[in-house]
């Protein structure tokens, strides 16, 4: 998408400060909405030209001004590209941190990962079943073991997931963990909710998974014989949960 960017300086005549000098300011506006900030360079009213962005005169004072003033717009739409390299918005926010050298705070995937683990744990009984958080915890567990494998870090940055680590991360469980195809994918689709919890959060703006493609294979599953279930009949477990458990699959066993 095409980001509208314009940059002007400008003096507030009623903010004069000692022997009259004005206070010169930057002005960035990103599709329609503005940042102001100082430059912390002053200039006489009379000094201004409001059609040029700069001070008048060819006094070494007025050239160092200017030159400062077009080294700070360099710097302006310098900001913009490495913006539009880290794949972050182009906005007024993201600009003004940039000029004011405030770094965004890193999103970074297993402790996303983890908080939203806490969350279901803490919701277990209420909105989620037990094998739904054993089922997550185990996701994350090889999420950090491909992660230390591949990139040889505790963590990473959710910015820097592509369809490369998705493919990778398939890789792994398959050749590293033996894991079927079903089975990965199961677990590719647990880290899906996790990209998808970063795209809702504007956390991320492109989808990794927008050209990765990953499908069930249908298993035929044989019945047990007759022998088979005779033994699980006869079989006696030590504790009664067990046996309860028993007795309602052999239960479920029998025809209609």
């Amino acid at each position: 998408m095409n980001t509208k960017l314009s940059i002007l300086f400008f003096v507030k005549r009623s903010k004069a400060i000692s022997d009259g000098l004005l206070s010169i300011y930057l002005r960035v506006t990103v599709d329609g909405e503005r940042i102001e900030l100082a430059t912390k360079r002053y200039t006489h009213p009379d000094k201004w030209s409001v059609e040029g962005n700069r001070v008048k005169g060819t006094s070494a004072e007025a050239k160092a001004t200017n030159t400062y003033l077009d080294s700070l717009k360099a710097k302006v739409y310098e900001y913009q590209q490495q913006l539009i390299r880290e794949d972050e918005l182009v906005n007024a926010e993201n600009m003004r941190n940039k000029i004011m050298g405030v770094e965004k705070r890193k999103h970074m995937l297993v402790a996303i990962f983890q908080q939203h683990n806490d969350e279901i744990k803490a919701l277990v009984g209420k909105d989620y079943a037990s094998a739904t958080l054993t089922r997550y915890e185990t996701s994350l567990k090889h999420t950090v073991e491909f992660i230390q494998w591949k990139y040889k870090v505790s963590d990473i940055d959710i910015r820097k997931i592509d369809h490369e680590f998705i493919t990778s991360y398939e890789f792994y469980l398959k050749s590293e963990c033996n894991c079927c195809q079903n089975t990965t994918s199961k677990y590719i689709k647990n880290f899906g909710k996790i990209i998808r919890i970063c795209l809702a959060n504007g956390w991320i703006t492109r989808d990794p998974f927008i050209n990765y493609k990953s499908k069930l294979v249908e298993v035929e599953r044989p019945f047990l014989s007759q022998e088979e279930i005779e033994t699980m009949f006869n079989k006696e477990f030590k504790t009664e949960r067990l046996n309860q458990v028993k007795d309602i699959f052999l239960f479920s066993c029998l025809p209609v």
